[in-house]
């Protein structure tokens, strides 16, 4: 097993390719903190390791490559891309809703501040393609972005080598045992957020309906009441249901207060796990509209449901 001070040995023979490994495997999405990493860069550069003047770069160059993957993903697939990122993210499914109007209200300049926000990074370079974000524009406050977040974490190291260099001594003299801990540590903090994650989806379980239900209230004149729980900027890329009440847009009491509570509400968004319209919909239960459920599927079912037969396998583009 490779102790500690052999470990130390690698970081300060490869520090560079190690940050840049580092910092790309972050970027698109694993749970390797990279910061950390950045600042023990910072503090071996001061002790004549690996430059940091070359570790910056190494920074600037993987955080381009996952940026510029994400942002032409969001320009092609749009909301698609944002909802396979929550999934893949240890956060809450609502992780990705939470962020869509804050980066619609500072728009590319919120690339500048992005990575120092968690969740936000993950959201950003995807929500610019999708919004109609110049390439060059996004070019440039992705790479002001990345420079500030990995030259904040180099000068970091830097002013504070002597503390990072007396950690690293305690690092080295534990052995392999620091391995161990620092290993425990960071399954412990996965294994957190996978809790914090089944905990958060067990509190939105409530019963859905499904779009024939849906389409059968319709047809059955039943004049549901459908909400449209998405965020202004989520709108923004995809149309509303007709006749759909925009939540983000009313006052929930003064809407609540307009409704009878004996007729059947539906809450649809398009996050994953419906998790946006299940926390609007149990907002309605408890205040007596006791025929409040979530879209099943949300607006991704409703557009399934209603796309004409041609448009299921559309032709590839020329």
């Amino acid at each position: 097993m490779v102790g500690m001070s052999e470990l130390l040995l690698l970081i300060q023979q490869y520090g560079v390719l190690l940050v840049f490994a580092t910092v790309l495997l972050e970027q698109f999405g694993l749970p390797i903190p990279a910061f950390p990493v950045l600042v023990v860069a910072g503090a071996m550069a001061m002790d004549g390791g690996a430059s940091w003047q070359w570790c910056l770069l190494a920074v600037l160059l993987a955080c381009l490559i996952c940026d510029y993957f994400w942002f032409r993903a969001g320009r092609y697939y749009g909301k698609r891309v944002l909802r396979l990122l929550c999934r893949i993210s240890l956060s809450p499914d609502s992780c990705v809703n939470q962020t869509e109007d804050r980066f619609r209200r500072y728009g590319p300049k919120s690339l500048l501040v992005s990575k120092f926000v968690p969740g936000f990074n993950a959201i950003a370079a995807p929500m610019s393609g999708a919004l109609g974000t110049s390439t060059r524009q996004f070019l440039g406050f992705a790479s002001t972005g990345a420079l500030l977040w990995g030259g904040s974490g180099i000068a970091i190291g830097m002013v504070f080598h002597d503390s990072v260099d007396r950690v690293l001594d305690g690092l080295e003299t534990m052995g392999s045992t620091a391995l161990m801990v620092v290993g425990t540590l960071l399954a412990l903090f996965i294994a957190y957020k996978y809790v914090e994650r089944r905990r958060h989806r067990a509190s939105m379980a409530v019963p859905r309906i499904g779009i024939l239900e849906l389409k059968a209230l319709i047809d059955g004149g039943h004049d549901p009441v459908i909400i449209d729980a998405r965020s202004v900027t989520a709108q923004a890329l995809e149309h509303a249901i007709p006749g759909a009440l925009l939540y983000a847009e009313c006052e929930p009491g003064q809407l609540m207060a307009g409704l009878d509570r004996d007729r059947h509400i539906v809450v649809y968004c398009s996050c994953p796990n419906d998790v946006t319209a299940a926390q609007v919909a149990k907002a309605f239960l408890a205040n007596g509209f006791h025929r409040a459920r979530p879209l099943l599927g949300g607006l991704d079912a409703w557009h399934a449901h209603h796309a004409p037969p041609s448009s299921l396998h559309p032709a590839p583009a020329a």
